[in-house]
Order: structure tokens, then C-alpha cells, then sequence
């Protein structure tokens, strides 16, 4: 059964392949669709993007060690009928030797242009399953926790004694992408 995260917490995961879904479901009012992107900033140990190529999203897909590989952009939430929409895989085993934290980030794209919030979307939700099963093993309700925000730190992936470990950070944000960017990629531009 999962654990539904608690800001803070930490789970040892004890895996090796991993993956970061998202959900949402496709707004059916009015107005613009909600497009939810899922992002995986790999950090050294100075808290920062070491390249470009470590920033893994939708224009990005894979890192150059081949450790994180996400499953392409949806703009609609409507890649799934109520499964995940997007989906970042993680092999923990090939990740680069000077990564020390891989953090999870879940944006709204065009959030404060087209005014809204995590409080809008329907069913929305970021989780972690293991790929060897494809049980659930931890998850955040979205819309619950963060029901004005725009933007949501939601764990990271760190590693202490050569053992990769989880922590809930559950911090929420009225930011977009680039805010996110700038805190941990300092000197080069995102194209």
C-alpha cells in the first residue's frame, strides 16, 4: 500500500528502478487546458545543475548517463484515462558519479498567465512506482495539498552511503519553471 507523503518524511527506497508518474485529467470547462510538466533537476554536491543536459523534462528526455528518461511532454492530461500523463524513469544504478540529489519538480505551464492553480486541476497527483512491480509506493494529492500553487518541489532522491534514499520535500510554489531554473542552474541558459 502506498504512503501518502507527509512534508519531510523520508522512505529508503531501497530500489534500483524507479519512476516519477503524473496525473491530471483534461479540463472539461471553459477556458485553457491545464498542462501539468513534470521536471528531474541532478544536482552535485554544490546544489547546482552541473550541464544543461542533467536539466530532464519534456524538452530534454534523456540525461547523458542515461539514468533518467522522460516520457515526452503532455499538454492536456489526456495521454491516460486515469493513469499517469507523464512519466520520468529513473535507473539508479547508471546515475552519473558526481550527482548527489535528483530533485522533482511539477510545474503548471503558463500558470500565471492563464491564472491558475494546482486547486483548479482535476485529480491531479505526482507518485512513485516501482518498475520491478508496478506498485505505488509513496504519492502526493496535488490539488489537495497545494490547491494554490503553481508550482511544487516534490521530493528528492538523495544519496548517503552509496544508498539512494526519498525525501517528501512538499514545498509549494505560486512560480513557474524558470524560477526553478534559476535557483539551480546559475550561469547558463535553458534553451
Amino acid at each position: 500500500m502506498a504512503i501518502n507523503l507527509q512534508k519531510g518524511q523520508r522512505v529508503d527506497i531501497g530500489l534500483s528502478k524507479i519512476s516519477i508518474g503524473l496525473g491530471w485529467n483534461p479540463n472539461e470547462g471553459t477556458g485553457y487546458a491545464f498542462d501539468l510538466d513534470a521536471s528531474a533537476f541532478m544536482i552535485n554536491q554544490n546544489r547546482l545543475i552541473p550541464a544543461e543536459e542533467f536539466f530532464v523534462f519534456y524538452g530534454n528526455t534523456t540525461s547523458p548517463d542515461g539514468a533518467l528518461a522522460h516520457s515526452g511532454d503532455d499538454p492536456t492530461g489526456g495521454n491516460s484515462d486515469g493513469g499517469d500523463d507523464e512519466m520520468i524513469s529513473v535507473d539508479l544504478t547508471k546515475v552519473d558519479e558526481k550527482i548527489v540529489e535528483i530533485l522533482f519538480v511539477v510545474t503548471i505551464h503558463e500558470a500565471i498567465a492563464r491564472k491558475q492553480n494546482y486547486g483548479q486541476v482535476r485529480d491531479s497527483y505526482i507518485r512513485i512506482v516501482d518498475d520491478s512491480s508496478g506498485q505505488e509506493i509513496v504519492r502526493y494529492e496535488l490539488g489537495e495539498d497545494f490547491s494554490i500553487e503553481t508550482g511544487v518541489e516534490f521530493g528528492r532522491l538523495y544519496k548517503r552511503s552509496n544508498s539512494w534514499k526519498f525525501e517528501a520535500s512538499g514545498i509549494g510554489y505560486r512560480e513557474d519553471l524558470a524560477f526553478f531554473l534559476a535557483k539551480y542552474f546559475k550561469g547558463q541558459i535553458i534553451k
